[in-house]
């Protein structure tokens, strides 16, 4: 009997395996397929998802502009999550689509790959799809209603998770003409529906730049009072570098921009080279910021290092003898736009992060190479400046590289070439094992005593690492404590840098309570952020948070990681009658015994870890240039604008 069983479950496994046919093929209808795959369309369903629903409503408006029918977009943010933009342009068309038989208006909000975009003479150029984008935010919104000012009429339509609730219908007369839009995120797709302003801004103000001439308004009525901002710039290109090149002091005095047009592609670029030594590149397809870059990047990239080595050559800056400049010498510093507009935009992937149209980048090539080599020969005194800060990165390679040969020798040998003060585990298993990146020795002593040395390594630091900010990585590399801190890691740095040798999946730092603890993890934060960013970005870095406070009586003990902890257990002790208890402050690591150390900080069980996270690289790139950079002026003001929220300054 059980062999007759085990037989019929067999072949009942086998009659399921076999019973795949035309019934199994689902065709989704309509804007099915975007709500059951919101992140092939937007990306993801998190904080860039949700707010590329506002981009792609801002696109149409900045296509009419760049057509040339549309001055005047606004953009609300309105109470219960809706937002609302409006522009002057055109106007959805609204008679009868030939091939749908509906409103040219309704084909466009709830059927993908419709839309004026995709032939015929509407638009020359544009960088939202009509019919891909807002289609696709009319199938990600609880609600829609869109209103279509033509020919002195006014029309609208409602619609709900990309279906039409309404007929497209007129509503009354209209003396201007335009498009309104009104969506609400569902919150089927977004879980967490949070606009953020400072977000937004920065958008509308790159696109702003983009398209002299037009005026963009922002109205955040969530706030009271409301909050109003203009956007409006007639220099272009010039105007932005100008305004991003603002944080830190210019290498030469003009600004670099050309624009000129190559088999129907325009091109504009825009640059200047700035005393840090970070790079700043942004570069856009028909106004869509392409995050990932793309042909237009390359292109540009490619230009800039070729013009340069010949200039150099042909001026007597480079010899004979004399190896070319490398791509990371001549960009070493420079903060650069890149735009570019043409027909038929090859994204790849459905949010537009990089552009993919290959004759775009023989196009970019041609028109910086003019325009370089004419703004170079007129202006010979930025030419010297541009030129000696390639010799200088030029330079400054050369030594690093034979630094980070003398590193990774000392690196690439046994466990026996780990530094001599790096306690280690003994798990050999990177996924179990983490680093504590420790103040000074006293304290890395009583952390070598508390830890759990299976899985636990301690690596002590003495005293304030290099600030990083300001050095370039031959001097960084010459710093023991650095070096020693990059052979314990495992993962070599610069070019050689390789997150899958990272020894520890846990990277941890921990110091004192106080401000020069402050002091060298921020010093710590900034080496990595620099030169280990894709530590951070995969989540291996973290922050130990010991207690403050430790208070007790008698026999019973608690720990306060805060100052609310804090009055929340002196609120305890009150209620259970206990009277003076004792509080200490903890300032230092070492002032705590290893048996404390382990309970409140290093044991799993009981220890709290701040994961570092970066949710906006371009502004901690600007607040690290703040805080570590060689300018005074703005880590003053910094310093007065956050005074007041400063608690527990140790004086």
């Amino acid at each position: 009997m059980n062999m007759k069983k085990t037989t019929k479950k067999i072949t009942t496994k086998k009659e399921k395996k076999e019973a795949y046919t035309a019934k199994d093929i689902y065709v989704l209808k309509g804007l099915e397929p975007v709500r059951r795959r919101p992140g092939m369309y937007i990306g993801s369903t998190g904080t860039e998802g949700l707010h590329h629903l506002i981009w792609e409503c801002l696109d149409n408006s900045l296509d009419e502009a760049m057509a040339g029918y549309c001055k005047n977009i606004e953009l609300y943010l309105l109470a219960g999550n809706k937002v609302k933009t409006i522009d002057n342009g055109r106007g959805i068309p609204v008679d009868k689509h030939p091939q749908t038989k509906k409103s040219a208006l309704e084909t466009v909000m709830t059927t993908l790959h419709a839309g004026a975009k995709f032939g015929g003479k509407a638009y020359q150029v544009a960088g939202g799809l009509h019919g891909v984008g807002v289609s696709v935010v009319c199938a990600l919104s609880k609600y829609m209603r869109v209103e279509v000012c033509r020919g002195g009429l006014k029309y609208a339509q409602e619609y709900s998770r990309g279906k039409p609730t309404t007929k497209v219908r007129k509503i009354g007369n209209c003396k201007k003409r335009g498009t309104t839009v009104v969506f609400e995120p569902d919150p089927e797709v977004f879980k967490e529906i949070k606009f953020d302003i400072n977000k937004i801004l920065n958008h509308l103000r790159q696109q702003a730049y983009l398209t002299s001439g037009i005026k963009i308004t922002i109205y955040d009525q969530r706030i009271s009072p409301n909050f109003v901002y203009n956007f409006y710039f007639e220099g272009g290109l010039e105007a932005y570098i100008k305004y991003l090149v603002n944080r830190s002091e210019p290498r030469h005095n003009n600004i670099f921009y050309v624009k000129g047009e190559k088999e129907g592609i325009i091109v504009e670029c825009a640059f200047q080279y700035a005393q840090e030594m970070e790079v700043l590149e942004q570069s856009f397809a028909n106004n869509i910021y392409t995050e990932e870059g793309g042909s237009h990047l390359t292109g540009f990239r490619t230009a800039l290092t070729r013009v340069l080595n010949d200039y150099a050559r042909k001026n007597g800056y480079l010899k004979e003898k004399d190896e070319n400049f490398a791509g990371n010498d001549v960009r070493e510093g420079l903060i650069s736009v890149v735009s570019v507009k043409l027909k038929d935009p090859q994204f790849e992937g459905q949010t537009k992060a990089r552009l993919g149209n290959p004759e775009v980048k023989s196009a970019v090539e041609q028109v910086l190479s003019e325009g370089l080599f004419d703004f170079l020969e007129r202006n010979p005194q930025d030419a010297r400046a541009i030129i000696e800060n390639c010799l200088l990165s030029a330079k400054a390679r050369k030594a690093a590289r034979a630094a980070r040969n003398t590193v990774l020798r000392k690196g690439i040998l046994s466990s026996l070439s780990l530094p001599g003060k790096l306690a280690d585990c003994s798990s050999k298993k990177a996924e179990e094992c983490e680093l504590y990146l420790v103040e000074g020795n006293s304290a890395g002593g009583s952390c070598k005593m508390a830890r759990d040395r299976r899985f636990q390594a301690i690596l002590p630091l003495k005293g304030k690492i290099l600030n990083v900010e300001r050095a370039r990585l031959d001097r960084i590399l010459a710093s023991e404590e650095i070096k020693s801190l990059i052979i314990a890691l495992g993962t070599a740095v610069s070019q050689d840098f390789d997150l899958n040798k990272l020894r520890y999946h846990r990277v941890i730092l921990m110091s004192d309570a106080d401000v020069d603890g402050a002091h060298i993890r921020t010093l710590l934060l900034t080496l990595f952020f620099r030169y280990f960013r894709d530590i951070i970005e995969r989540g291996h870095l973290y922050i130990a948070q010991p207690p403050l406070y430790k208070i007790q009586s008698g026999k019973r003990i608690e720990y306060a990681y805060t100052d609310a902890d804090k009055e929340e257990i002196l609120s305890s002790f009150e209620k259970q009658k206990i009277s003076n208890p004792n509080i200490q402050r903890y300032k230092g690591l070492g002032e705590m015994n290893p048996d404390e150390l382990w309970e409140t900080t290093m044991n799993p069980e009981n220890r709290i870890l701040l994961q570092v996270k970066i949710e906006d690289a371009k502004e901690a790139d600007h607040i690290f240039d703040v805080l570590m950079g060689k300018e005074v002026f703005p880590r003053k003001k910094f310093i007065q604008v956050h005074a007041k929220k400063v608690k527990n300054l140790d004086i």
